[in-house]
């Protein structure tokens, strides 16, 4: 097991709580927290270790297209890149979705 955390300055407040996806092979879950401060922290828990920068370069993806203020865990168990940003970008769109 890896734990990794990132932090981005960010300028889209949320007002919802959001969780989607399972902690099941080849997935993850994603559980976001509304914040009242513009650094959001993302913590990762992975049982793939040694692809920090792997992490790194997805949600720098993320966050330079959807700046939200928000405290992310991520519990994954081998998802790949392109199931990390879909999760993320559901659990945008299901924010969003009662927001609007």
């Amino acid at each position: 097991m890896e734990k990794l955390s990132f932090t981005y300055k960010t300028k889209e407040p949320i007002k919802k709580r959001k969780h989607v996806g399972v902690v099941a092979s080849g997935d993850l879950e994603v559980l976001v927290n509304p914040i009242d401060h513009d650094e959001t922290t993302v913590s990762v828990i992975t049982g793939s270790d040694g692809f920090a920068l792997v992490w790194e370069n997805v949600l720098n993806r993320f966050f330079e297209r959807y700046p939200i203020q928000a405290a992310i865990e991520i519990n994954d168990f081998g998802a790949t890149p392109g199931v990390v940003f879909l999760r993320l970008t559901q659990a945008l769109e299901g924010i969003y979705d009662v927001e609007k």
